[in-house]
């Protein structure tokens, strides 16, 4: 029952004005499970910033469904350990 909580809380802290994201609240942000929300972000190029939390604006660049090609994007593809 603690579970459901905590997942409700998290919906609601991440569909507020937070900056900034942490994995798994913008898993819930995004509303896709963990392996999609992997998926998408390597499609689109988005990686957690050095202390491991996601830009809410590169979220939403995802959320746009709008492709960017790898040969149009400002910065290399870069692996996040």
């Amino acid at each position: 029952m603690n579970k459901q909580e905590e997942i409700i809380s998290m919906k609601a802290i991440a569909l507020c004005f937070k900056p900034f994201l942490k994995p798994e609240e913008a898993m819930i942000y995004c509303n896709l499970g963990r392996t999609q929300f992997a998926k998408k972000c390597e499609e689109y190029g988005i990686y957690k910033n050095a202390m491991g939390y996601f830009e809410r604006e590169d979220l939403n660049k995802l959320l746009g469904a709008k492709i960017v090609p790898l040969s149009e994007r400002d910065e290399p593809l870069r692996k996040v350990a």
